[in-house]
């Protein structure tokens, strides 16, 4: 049998269910070596019972942490840095979104609650949780958040979820931003866009399935870490234009 001299940590930011807990999932079968293995620490929100990040710690003993945090809570981000400190995060992405109930609906006809809600939540939320946690992250780690390829400006030829694109070119630029002041660290940052997938949030019209896009996202991490510098990349690891 061979022993695993080396154990890694990931905290994976909205893990409850989706591609949060099927990244999660995907993490406990790889190791950056064959002498290395990852343990998880999966976030959920208060009141969550048995959730698939619950099913998941119950079948790996010891290797799934669950925590609960809500993003848009700072109160709640600071609790859980107080409860992590002291420990070592090698792989922190943070998968946070929303969008609104009409996608289809021009960005002037959006109510202020509805922007508020969703940049809070998209962009501001992300951001929060990264500058409290990069202190946790040595330089040889990955900070990376769950954007869209619909926050490429330069992608945008049809307009559409003009709310949801607004977001997450915003929470791309903050990610850029945020990499310019911790250059000196050379530390891998990573903007996600994995593509349209069958989530909640997806819907059932999308092409992709879990099981089909989630490998390919955790190869474009572990490929990433310990690659310096910020990159906004799709599933396969191209890069998507700003």
């Amino acid at each position: 049998m061979t022993t695993i001299a080396n154990r890694l940590t990931a905290l994976i930011v909205g893990a409850s269910r989706g591609l949060g807990h099927a990244i999660a999932a995907e993490l406990l079968t790889r190791g950056a070596t064959p002498e290395t293995e990852w343990d998880v620490i999966g976030t959920v929100r208060a009141g969550a019972e048995q959730t698939p990040l619950h099913t998941l710690a119950d079948d790996n003993p010891g290797r799934v942490e669950i925590e609960t945090l809500d993003v848009t809570a700072p109160d709640q981000i600071d609790a859980l840095h107080q409860r992590l400190a002291g420990r070592s995060i090698d792989l922190l992405f943070v998968n946070a979104g929303t969008t609104n109930r009409d996608p289809d609906q021009a960005i002037g006809t959006i109510s202020t609650e509805a922007f508020t809600r969703i940049m809070i939540t998209n962009a501001l939320s992300p951001m929060r949780v990264i500058e409290k946690f990069e202190p946790l992250v040595p330089t040889s780690g990955l900070i990376g958040v769950m954007s869209s390829g619909q926050g490429s400006i330069a992608n945008n030829e049809n307009g559409m979820r003009e709310l949801y694109r607004g977001s997450k070119a915003a929470l791309n630029m903050f990610m850029r931003s945020f990499a310019a002041r911790h250059a000196a660290t050379g530390r891998a940052v990573l903007v996600m866009a994995p593509g349209w997938i069958r989530t909640d949030l997806g819907g059932d019209d999308a092409p992709y399935t879990m099981a089909e896009a989630v490998p390919a996202i955790v190869d474009v991490l572990l490929e990433k870490r310990g690659r310096s510098g910020i990159e906004y990349l799709d599933r396969f690891g191209k890069i998507v234009p700003w």
